[in-house]
């Protein structure tokens, strides 16, 4: 094969050739090897200097890995995208990197992010912004930008990312790829960089829905190093559904009207009569919290950050700040030198909702929120199989247009964080494309119709199986191909 043919092939494809002996790993690790360290749309923080060995027999064979920086990789800086980490070696591997290593794929980068998982567009990186493949000019999302960057781009078949309130599903839907965030608790966190311990979750960033069971099937499971991690109930399976007969969709008119771009729902839209050509009924339901969904997530993910956070303090480990009279100015310089202005103004949030005489009054009150979105997806899943929605709001917006205004960068997760609160699995698809409302800067590659929409299906919990194959469904139908981008 090509190079070319080699880098067409998604990971499940080169899977199969690497195991028939089609082609070689070595062979397949080096052209991506070569790729990403050319990569000039600054998605890596590292990139693997040399091919490793070739892996003994296994059901990944080679396929090279893509890993967001916050993943503890042993020996390989894991920064998190921060300076207070920045060359941090640490001695261990995080258990979902192990476990995907352990099935046979090789280590090829680690992935650019907002500092600490912590902005909606992948600006806050301490390191640089990511660019979008689609548009130079444009953000790729966050906080998993630079995963659904690359694998978009085709610097790698695929990349673990994580969501603490839309960080895979939201870059996925503006990167035009596919991007699962699966059930709390059914992949272990142990060894992720914590920012708000109560919603990350690890999972897949993919070119396809085949590709993103695949990897997850490789996740997900019990680990006695992560006590918030779950048996997972049978094993994922890949998807062959071709109809959705009796599939029942529900559309929350709380997430799918005012603040979503024209484009966006038009896009929507179609997607939804496809859907009831494919044998589904599509429903409006009703998620009467789901509009307090974000306001209680600035409160709840900004407290834990604070607590999570407090550990970088310049003593144990990552950079230290020299000049300093006594232990409390070194602390206090350290994480002012380290830490970026977002990462910043989210401890000073939670660390006031925690305050004393303020606790019950945000940190309590958005915990009881939360608790009601819960019994709002209970309550419509007796109903619908999934809930359904735009996954962002609107399209890829330009580099630096929201940086000074951070409610309006908040509100690129409305339709995704009522999800993450939930703790259910939410996968984003790519549904179209969309010309963005000043419709200008769109470069050549999105010059067909405009920019990449996501498509949001969410389940009860541990539904994976299911969602999976009512988005492979889909995906056949709609046949968007992102790979316009890597061609």
């Amino acid at each position: 094969m090509s190079a070319e043919e080699l880098v067409s092939l998604g990971a499940q494809a080169a899977a199969q050739a690497l195991a028939s002996g089609q082609i070689a790993a070595h062979e397949l690790y080096e052209i991506y090897r070569s790729r990403a360290a050319a990569d000039d749309l600054n998605c890596f923080t590292w990139v693997a200097e040399q091919t490793p060995a070739p892996p003994a027999a296994s059901p990944l064979g080679g396929v090279p890995l893509a890993v967001k920086d916050l993943f503890c990789t042993e020996g390989v800086p894991s920064q998190s995208g921060s300076r207070i980490l920045e060359g941090y070696l640490p001695p261990y591997t995080a258990t979902a990197v192990e476990r995907l290593l352990g099935a046979g794929a090789c280590l090829l980068a680690k992935t650019n992010q907002d500092e600490f998982a912590m902005g909606s567009s992948n600006e806050n990186s301490a390191f640089g912004p990511v660019l979008n493949p689609w548009d130079r000019s444009r953000v790729p999302g966050g906080s998993s930008g630079g995963s659904a960057a690359a694998v978009a781009a085709g610097l790698t078949p695929w990349a673990l990312g994580t969501d603490t309130g839309g960080s895979i599903r939201q870059p996925a839907a503006l990167c035009g790829i596919v991007g699962f965030k699966p059930t709390y608790g059914a992949v272990s966190r142990y060894g992720m960089i914590a920012f708000a311990s109560s919603l990350d979750q690890a999972g897949p960033l993919t070119r396809d829905v085949t590709d993103a069971a695949l990897m997850l099937r490789h996740l997900i499971g019990y680990d006695e190093c992560d006590a918030t991690s779950l048996d997972f109930p049978g094993e994922i399976a890949l998807p062959t559904a071709e109809r959705l007969d009796g599939v029942r969709l529900g559309v929350p008119e709380e997430l799918t009207g005012e603040g979503i771009e024209a484009g966006v729902l038009a896009a929507f839209h179609a997607t939804l009569a496809l859907a009831e050509q494919l044998g589904a009924t599509v429903e409006p339901i009703s998620l009467p919290h789901a509009a307090h969904a974000l306001s209680a997530y600035y409160v709840i993910a900004p407290a834990e950050c604070s607590s999570n956070l407090a550990r970088f303090d310049g003593v144990r480990y990552g950079m230290r700040t020299e000049a300093a009279g006594d232990l409390t100015e070194m602390y206090t310089r350290t994480r002012h030198d380290g830490f970026g202005a977002e990462v910043k103004r989210r401890i000073m949030l939670g660390t006031y909702a925690l305050s004393s005489g303020y606790y019950d009054a945000y940190y309590g009150r958005a915990q009881c929120v939360r608790t009601k979105i819960v019994e709002d997806f209970r309550n419509v899943f007796a109903d619908v199989d999934f809930v359904v929605t735009p996954t962002a709001p609107s399209v890829a917006f330009p580099l630096g247009s929201k940086t000074a205004d951070p409610l309006a960068m908040y509100l690129n997760d409305f339709c995704t964080v009522p999800m993450s609160l939930a703790g259910i699995p939410a996968i984003s698809i790519p549904c179209g494309l969309a010309l963005p409302p000043e419709d200008r800067n769109v470069t050549e590659a999105a010059s067909g119709g405009g920019l990449p929409v996501g498509f949001q299906i969410a389940g009860p919990a541990f539904s994976e199986n299911r969602i999976l194959e009512t988005a492979f469904a889909l995906e056949q139908a709609i046949g968007f191909d992102g790979g316009t981008v890597r061609a």
